[in-house]
């Protein structure tokens, strides 16, 4: 469907902070392609923003620029909202550093639309083909702490998935995780897929063994060998338990 400022987009997200670890993620899905240049932003320490729905991509550094300079999570979604004179068409959400969340679901968004925060946490969506579909992600979310919170995350998405997702289905998705460096631990993108989360899981599941590797080489590049022979070591000592 085709709206006043383009494509219109049906998308559902789920934001997070883990307290713990320190970590920041979001994990997302759409119908148009390349849901993960435009959506969510991360900025390791400080926070996440995500711009959705007839997303204006600006919005993300602006919302970091803001938590940057100091403001909580619901003072950064109010000055971002008034700067922008078309925000009825987004929807948005922030989490700060110290774990408040908040989000506003504009007035032009498609049924269904809304969001669940608590602290850490939201989960959101717009032209969804019911609230189950961002409170399966909310549930699911709860239903797994402990884990790592990039599969959390997954998780939460195939959920999302699974309870209707949007109208007109999916066609790609995206998974974003930051420690504490300033590149991400996880930044996986299916740009344009049949079955994109089914397609980020496979991807996801193939990582997974190999997070700690990339995140340990930049500091003992001597040290940890290829990939494969690493992760496959991993495993066999993992076997002989």
């Amino acid at each position: 469907m085709l709206g006043p400022f383009g494509e219109e987009f049906s998308t559902f997200a789920i934001s997070a902070r883990c307290p713990d670890t320190g970590k920041y993620g979001v994990a997302i899905s759409t119908r148009p392609m390349c849901v993960g240049a435009r959506c969510p932003f991360i900025r390791p320490g400080l926070g996440v923003v995500v711009t959705m729905a007839v997303t204006d991509p600006r919005l993300g550094p602006l919302g970091l620029k803001l938590l940057d300079l100091g403001y909580s999570a619901q003072r950064t979604l109010d000055e971002i909202a008034a700067s922008d004179p078309h925000v009825e068409y987004r929807q948005i959400s922030v989490i700060d550093r110290d774990g408040n969340a908040v989000a506003r679901t504009g007035s032009d968004n498609k049924d269904w639309s809304g969001h669940f925060c608590e602290p850490n946490m939201v989960a959101m969506g717009n032209g969804l083909i019911s609230e189950r579909t961002a409170s399966a992600m909310a549930d699911t979310f709860r239903a797994t702490a402990g884990d790592d919170l990039e599969a959390r995350l997954m998780a939460a998405l195939e959920a999302g998935r699974d309870a209707g997702g949007q109208h007109g289905g999916q066609h790609s998705a995206a998974l974003l995780v930051y420690r504490t460096q300033d590149y991400p631990l996880v930044d996986l993108r299916v740009d344009e897929h049949v079955e994109p989360i089914g397609e980020l899981r496979r991807m996801f599941d193939i990582y997974r063994p190999q997070i700690e590797y990339y995140e340990t080489r930049p500091w003992q590049p001597w040290a940890l060998g290829v990939v494969e022979d690493w992760v496959a070591e991993r495993a066999a000592a993992k076997g002989g338990k």
